[in-house]
């Protein structure tokens, strides 16, 4: 079992930076696990943001955050980051952050078994 609390949402301008992290928690090896971070807006679907191997050096993201999010991993400290720069209004969403022991990384909510709580991005023009 693992535990996902997610942490550093809050209210921003556009054109800011923030970053968020998750911290897992339980007996268990956190290297082992995919994280994945996903958004979700008010009336849309949960959408895919981006993805980290267990050692963190394969990374994927979403075509709509491609250039401005960053995922990174301190497996000693058993926390995944989301680093977002140059925000957009279109970013605001809870931001999930996910584990999955089953894949080495993937864009699919699917693959994922252990999920956070989430925090709110919201992102004023």
């Amino acid at each position: 079992q693992v535990q996902l609390v997610e942490s550093g949402g809050g209210l921003v301008q556009a054109g800011d930076s923030l970053r968020l992290s998750c911290a897992a928690s339980g007996r268990t090896t956190f290297s082992a696990y995919a994280m994945g971070w996903f958004r979700q807006a008010p009336g849309k679907e949960r959408e895919f943001v981006a993805a980290i191997s267990g050692s963190g050096i394969n990374t994927g993201y979403g075509d709509s955050v491609k250039g401005r999010f960053t995922s990174s991993r301190d497996n000693a400290k058993k926390t995944v980051y989301l680093q977002m720069n140059s925000l957009k209004p279109e970013d605001t969403a809870v931001y999930y952050c996910a584990a999955s022991a089953r894949v080495s990384y993937g864009a699919r909510r699917e693959l994922y078994d252990y999920w956070g709580q989430g925090t709110q991005v919201t992102v004023s023009s």
